[in-house]
């Protein structure tokens, strides 16, 4: 039998208001590769909060698996990952109906809360990261 150790952190809020936060209670997950997945996500907020669920694999990125901003409760991901919004409960469980062997990462859940105030033109921008460059930009046509 093979098992799949699941990870999860539940501290990440894109932007936290007052008391409201994003909790995963459980730190391991170990479940048996065919069979069903679920981790749980629990919320507080003062409104209808944005959800997401990341996963990450070692040494890469982050990678968006589903999201719930309002609609309907019941969301598909990419992956074969969903999730329900249970405001009245106030959770946004991820599953899976059969975990598989690349399913093993670090998953995410989070919750943004965003103003009229957010407004904005926002840039992302990187530096090179090799030493012993020329200084100052170049464009390639």
């Amino acid at each position: 039998m093979f098992l799949l150790l699941i990870s999860t952190l539940g501290i990440f809020a894109l932007r936290d208001t007052g008391a409201q936060s994003v909790t995963q209670p459980d730190v391991h997950v170990t479940v048996s590769e065919g069979a069903p997945l679920e981790l749980r996500c629990n919320y507080s907020s003062s409104g209808t909060p944005y959800l997401f669920w990341y996963m990450q694999h070692p040494n890469q990125g982050l990678q968006f698996l589903l999201k719930y901003f309002s609609g309907d409760t019941l969301v598909k991901g990419i992956k074969g990952f969903e999730a329900e919004f249970k405001n009245h409960e106030t959770t946004f469980h991820l599953r899976k109906s059969r975990a598989l062997g690349s399913d093993a990462a670090k998953y995410f859940c989070a919750k943004a809360s965003v103003q009229a105030s957010d407004s904005a033109v926002y840039y992302c921008a990187a530096s090179d990261t090799v030493t012993g460059t020329a200084g100052g930009a170049e464009r390639k046509l």
